[in-house]
């Protein structure tokens, strides 16, 4: 006769996006429940998440109680107000079996994950924060070379294509009792430093050359559209191996790009904080996202894509938008 394994521990997710489904699916095969906090989504977002095998949890309160990891995988400008939300759910709770670990997976600046460590600090909740990151795609499924596939916890690094999420900060996952080490290797972290700030930090010079890169892209390939040149520009950069990338980042940047808008202001913040550089090149890419956003793109959903699938598409659909605000200004 089977029986069910226990699961190893409960990870708690705010919130289930597509970064957040990808992880949880990928906790979950790997042995973990997951659970997450649906207040104030659509049904559809919470019927993915049940499908998922994610418990729905109702308040912020139930989820801090049923978890020892709440991860928070939220666009940027969101970032405080979570840990905000976690803190207050633990309000007059002065202990706990074991401390909660509010693991920040968002793309913020040094100095707003600092203020983040500086809130729960000052809480006294049972909490103890951890500052990371995301480097890469959501979570997913892949194929292992016989062409089978398999979520087995001991295949997890050929069974899976996972991002690099890197932490920092005088705790870490692995610290964690009886599953903390799995629990990290699983997510695929590396403690880079004792300091909070300084995955942030890493975060956004990674993001700075890939979504910045894209923000240059789109100028661009909107601007040779309107000239009449889309096509000569790219055979040259055929020539030199630098269309396929650019055009990549453009086509699929549509469904993210209002999350990006503040990425790119939090970009500009580090760099000027800690580079010491004037912040005007990733405030310009801020608004190239924002244009984005509110253009016909902006209504776009991962999976579910009708406009922007093409270069030549995103260009268009971004001069129209101008032509419409030109129209206006008249």
């Amino acid at each position: 006769m089977s029986t069910i394994p226990v699961p190893l521990a409960k990870i708690g997710i705010l919130s289930i996006g597509d970064m957040g489904m990808g992880i949880a699916r990928l906790l979950v095969a790997s042995g973990f429940a997951v659970a997450t906090n649906c207040k104030g989504r659509s049904q559809e977002t919470i019927d993915r998440a049940q499908a998922a095998s994610v418990e729905v949890l109702k308040s912020d309160v139930e989820l801090t109680d049923a978890c020892s990891v709440i991860l928070s995988v939220v666009p940027p400008r969101d970032a405080l107000a979570t840990a905000t939300r976690v803190v207050e759910s633990l309000v007059g709770v002065t202990q706990r079996d074991a401390p909660l670990y509010l693991v920040d997976l968002n793309a913020v600046a040094p100095s707003t994950v600092r203020q983040t460590a500086e809130l729960v600090a000052k809480s006294r909740a049972p909490i103890r924060f951890v500052d990371g990151c995301i480097l890469g795609g959501p979570p997913s499924l892949t194929r292992l070379e016989d062409g089978s596939s398999s979520d087995e916890a001991g295949d997890i690094s050929k069974a899976w294509s996972r991002p690099s999420m890197p932490t920092s900060g005088p705790h870490q996952l692995s610290e964690i009792g009886g599953y903390g080490g799995k629990l990290a290797a699983i997510l695929n972290t590396r403690h880079i430093s004792t300091d909070v700030g300084a995955a942030s930090g890493l975060k956004m010079c990674f993001a700075s050359t890939t979504k910045g890169f894209t923000a240059l892209a789109i100028q661009s390939f909107t601007t040779a559209q309107r000239l009449g040149v889309l096509d000569e520009l790219k055979h040259e950069l055929s020539d030199r191996n630098a269309w396929e990338k650019a055009a990549g980042g453009v086509t699929a940047m549509a469904p993210k790009a209002y999350r990006w808008v503040r990425e790119m202001e939090e970009i500009a913040l580090t760099f000027e904080e800690d580079g010491g550089f004037a912040p005007d090149s990733f405030q310009g890419a801020a608004k190239v996202f924002q244009a984005v956003a509110d253009s016909e793109l902006g209504r776009e959903k991962i999976g579910k894509r009708e406009r922007g699938t093409t270069v030549e598409d995103v260009a268009d659909a971004l001069s129209e938008g101008m032509d419409k605000r030109k129209k206006k200004t008249v």
